[in-house]
């Protein structure tokens, strides 16, 4: 049920006194001189086809060279420099070495110009409007399941047993080996509310954490576990779920495809990988390159604005002055 507005008495703010609104974005990551730009190019295409208000901002890390960094600002995103965040020795003997970098996206937690984020990966493209998402109650950590039949979950007693949170009546969870597990999401996409104290923290937990495989993905889904409020996966369809689960996809809904299978990054894409050739598939590698190659979707400066000046983002000003209509939050999966 969602809250109940709270009306309180007020002066009226005089004129000289501007209101502050809260500032919003998205906010993606990028790493070394690789052709994941074009990743982000095509998020950045993408938002802009589906009219969002708000910006894309790209944290790069210093490894990133101007030239890629030129691309980016030339279609409109906002790029931020961060530093490398690096996880103890003990972490990267057990985590998957091209994971390990993405430790570097705690920083997006310091990005106190925002109130609220919407994180994607570079290898995300967005087919349908989202911005509501920020209209989520804040005090959670807002993401989708993921799923436990990968190979790559083969360690774990979910795997061994075969049971998923995805259809969970399917395997039930053995009561001989206690509670089940926690939900657990995907990290490719989550909705967060920067923090100094929670910036401070994770890094200050991450020094102690055990090591895991999935390196920040598992560190984030031990952190905010007690806050962790699962949305639909339309918000974030991992690919693989079309052969893992097809009974939970209605791919005409998806609003956010994450191209995070082996063989589907489209500007990789052979093709040849297991399940690559798949009708859905090529549908959606070709969705994906519509959007890359439409140079209508290109970005435009405002006539007369300022080089370094961001987007104004009117939506905030107008949710401000309005009354009417209730906020339209997302309902939640049953957790069980």
């Amino acid at each position: 049920m969602a809250p109940e507005p709270v009306h309180s008495a007020m002066k009226p703010v005089g004129l000289n006194k501007p209101v502050t609104l809260p500032s919003l974005a998205y906010v993606t990551f990028l790493a070394g001189n690789g052709d994941y730009v074009k990743g982000v190019v095509g998020l950045a295409k993408g938002l802009r086809k589906v009219k969002s208000a708000y910006p894309l901002v790209v944290a790069v890390l210093p490894d990133v060279p101007d030239e890629h960094r030129r691309i980016l600002e030339s279609q409109g995103c906002i790029v931020r420099e961060i530093e490398p965040v690096y996880p103890p020795e003990n972490e990267t003997q057990f985590a998957m070495a091209y994971y390990v970098i993405n430790y570097s996206k705690l920083r997006i937690w310091k990005f106190l110009k925002y109130s609220k984020m919407i994180y994607l990966d570079g290898d995300i493209q967005v087919f349908d409007n989202v911005d509501h998402l920020f209209d989520l109650p804040d005090g959670h950590f807002y993401a989708v399941m993921d799923c436990f039949c990968e190979k790559t979950w083969s360690h774990t007693p979910q795997y061994k047993i075969g049971y998923c949170q995805q259809c969970p009546d399917r395997v039930r969870w053995p009561a001989e080996l206690g509670p089940p597990p926690s939900l657990y999401f995907n990290a490719g996409m989550f909705v967060f509310e920067p923090s100094l104290d929670t910036y401070a923290d994770l890094l200050k937990t991450l020094k102690v954490t055990t090591p895991t495989s999935f390196a920040e993905q598992d560190f984030l889904n031990m952190y905010f576990k007690d806050i962790y409020k699962p949305i639909p996966l339309v918000y974030n369809l991992v690919l693989a779920m079309l052969w893992r689960h097809p009974e939970n996809v209605e791919l005409h809904k998806v609003k956010v495809v994450h191209y995070c299978a082996a063989g589907s990054k489209p500007w990789r894409y052979t093709g040849k990988e297991e399940n690559m050739q798949r009708g859905d598939i090529k549908m959606l590698i070709k969705k994906w390159w519509d959007i890359y190659n439409d140079e209508s979707l290109d970005y435009k400066k405002q006539v007369d604005a300022p080089a370094d000046a961001e987007p104004v983002n009117m939506q905030p000003f107008i949710a401000a002055l309005s009354e009417a209509g209730a906020v339209q939050y997302i309902t939640a999966p049953s957790a069980a």
